[in-house]
């Protein structure tokens, strides 16, 4: 397996987290009519970790969280060699009406975007629908897609694979750039 670089390391990490954490505290104040929205999977430890310390930072938030199951409204679903295993939505609430913070780990081609605002129609029709990343590869962007809040721009070949790990998962908080993909991710 090719060795990865590591793009941010731990202490920069959780700058970069509290640097839109306190972005988003500046856009959305007190976050009310507001809800937060993590694409499942790899998204929700990312939304998970905003979530968590926005009401650190700002206690009393009335930022409403969810997580979405992407996995039946992505366009290659179908063609994958092997069987899919979804993941579970935990919405308890519409977003009809309201403010929506879409979230994830990494923006490439803007495919898994397009299939979270697909999901999200079941769930009504929102005022407004921003993008939270922490990684905006900006190259290779198969849909005209971009994220409202970045945490890092990465510019990297269309074989090059950015590996976010995280604390909660394999010990440590850091972002890599593989010089392609990394099997079994």
């Amino acid at each position: 397996m090719a060795k990865g670089r590591i793009i941010i390391a731990n202490e920069r990490f959780g700058l970069t987290i509290d640097r839109l954490c306190h972005q988003l505290i500046e856009a959305y104040d007190d976050f009310a009519n507001t809800c937060m929205i993590g694409i499942q999977p790899r998204g929700v430890f990312f939304s998970d970790r905003m979530y968590n310390r926005i009401h650190q930072i700002q206690k009393g938030s009335h930022l409403t969280y969810g997580k979405l199951d992407i996995t039946f409204y992505r366009d290659d679903f179908r063609t994958r060699g092997k069987p899919l295993s979804a993941n579970s939505t935990e919405m308890d609430f519409i977003v009809e009406g309201r403010k929506v913070l879409l979230v994830d780990d990494v923006l490439y081609t803007g495919r898994t975007i397009q299939a979270a605002m697909t999901a999200l129609q079941h769930y009504g029709r929102p005022d407004n629908v921003e993008l939270l990343t922490l990684i905006d590869r900006r190259f290779n962007r198969h849909l005209p897609i971009c994220s409202d809040y970045v945490g890092v721009t990465v510019d990297a070949l269309d074989e090059a694979y950015v590996k976010v790990e995280w604390k909660e998962l394999h010990g440590q908080d850091r972002i890599l750039l593989f010089p392609e993909k990394v099997p079994n991710d």
